[in-house]
């Protein structure tokens, strides 16, 4: 796969827009230079890398040239420049094709992530309140905010059901391939016997998007409001503050009580809903693209078993790239570190495996 034209358009490319940021009738206009901005910011890693990548061809050019100039000390010198340089063209020639790759657009996005106890009871409650805060856990290691936007508590502190959102620039790149269906082994705390059960949870996560990616109609909303009923003291149960929203020509109902005011919650859930339209396109996508991704690592298939969390063994497993680590408590304490750098690793192999089949076809 020949880069060198791309990557010369692209350096171009970054030329330019660093020409129109220094104009002075562009830097008046805040819109325009933010989007400049942003571009320059995704293009800055690709150029600078070209351009080591440039300049080791170079020193290698000449070092050859010296080789040739008769002189034995100089002939030591440009060998000894060539051992350096040589083999670093092979590292920066993987670099730049990782890097030439293309981007998910929802990769800088926050996200609103759902989590549903799924077969096991009580016990799939509890694991999904245990997901809930081991996801919590990692915002606060990565110093994101994090809010619950809607939560169906059980009695012995389960979820049955809980939904929040992750603010943070790059959320979605960090957590996209949590999707999928976890499942836990262990004894329940509600089992006398001693027996070991085994449960499942579902994850969903999801992009957030702004008001101009997603187009609500008024007359398409059925809006009604009730009483709170989860925590907040007397105030929350006193008043209709809770929002419930049903978009009519999908179906897809949304609720947000977590804030007091009524109003907050109705901003929460339209927020909520817009990023549930969004999905449900990027769904269809995903799907009209299976044939293709069925092989790759966060496929989108949400009813896949990713994960088991195997707690007599303090061990997890990814199912998808079969990488098993013996750190469980650590991992639900919030480390996530080491298995996300495994998935993020393993799509790019499979994206640059396809890229280079595409390029031989």
């Amino acid at each position: 796969m020949d880069i060198e034209p791309k990557l010369r358009a692209l350096e171009q490319d970054f030329m330019e827009i660093e020409r129109r940021m220094s104009d002075p009738a562009v830097a008046s206009d805040p819109r325009e230079l933010q989007t400049l901005g942003k571009r320059r910011a995704q293009l800055e890693p690709v150029v600078e890398k070209y351009r080591e990548y440039r300049a080791t061809l170079a020193g290698i050019e000449e070092a050859r040239e010296l080789l040739k100039a008769g002189d034995p000390e100089m002939e030591a010198l440009a060998r000894d420049e060539l051992d350096a340089l040589e083999p670093k063209i092979e590292g920066f020639t993987a670099e730049l094709k990782l890097l030439l790759l293309p981007r998910d657009p929802n990769d800088e996005k926050s996200v609103v992530v759902e989590v549903r106890a799924g077969t096991g009871g009580e016990e799939a409650a509890l694991f999904a309140a245990d997901l809930y805060r081991m996801y919590n856990r990692f915002c606060e290691r990565q110093r994101w905010k994090m809010e619950v936007i809607d939560s169906n508590e059980t009695g012995i502190g389960g979820y049955k059901e809980i939904t929040f959102r992750i603010d943070s620039n790059g959320a979605y790149s960090k957590l996209k391939f949590e999707s999928g269906v976890h499942r836990v082994q262990r004894v329940p705390v509600t089992e006398a016997s001693g027996r070991i059960h085994t449960s499942a949870a579902t994850v969903a996560v999801l992009p957030e998007v702004d008001d101009v990616e997603v187009d609500i109609r008024t007359e398409d909303l059925k809006i009604d409001t009730y009483r709170s009923s989860g925590a907040g003291g007397q105030h929350v149960n006193m008043t209709d503050s809770a929002v419930r929203i049903t978009h009519l020509p999908t179906g897809i109902v949304v609720t947000c009580q977590d804030e007091r005011s009524q109003i907050k919650n109705r901003a929460k859930a339209m927020a909520y809903l817009r990023t549930k339209l969004y999905d449900v396109e990027l769904q269809k996508q995903a799907s009209e693209q299976a044939s293709e991704r069925r092989g790759q690592i966060g496929s989108g298939d949400r009813s896949e078993r990713i994960r088991t969390y195997n707690f007599p063994q303090n061990r997890i497993t990814d199912h998808r790239i079969n990488l098993t680590l013996y750190r469980l408590d650590a991992y639900l304490d919030g480390d996530l570190y080491e298995m996300m750098d495994a998935m993020t690793l393993a799509d790019q192999t499979e994206k640059l495996r396809l890229v280079d089949r595409k390029s031989v076809v």
